[in-house]
């Protein structure tokens, strides 16, 4: 119970240090629509954005499948020997 108190405050202080900033921008958000959205969205460059990013989160999942299967390849190794 003595050990659970600091691992407890600690996860609170980092949800809290985590839900700040975006409560923050929240708050900004809804006062006016970002120019930048809407010109990238007029010319029809925002599905450029949208593919790059898209790209970017495949490859990081592809690469954390492979990793994944690499390291469940050493354990079973290990067990094996």
């Amino acid at each position: 119970m003595k050990n659970s108190l600091p691992k407890l405050r600690a996860a609170l202080l980092l949800l809290a240090a985590l839900l700040l900033p975006v409560l923050n921008a929240a708050a900004q958000q809804a006062a006016d629509s970002p120019e930048m959205a809407d010109t990238l969205r007029q010319s029809g460059k925002i599905y450029v954005v949208v593919a790059v990013i898209t790209v970017v989160l495949a490859g990081l999942l592809a690469f954390l499948i492979s990793l994944d299967r690499k390291v469940g390849r050493l354990e079973r190794e290990l067990k094996d020997n």
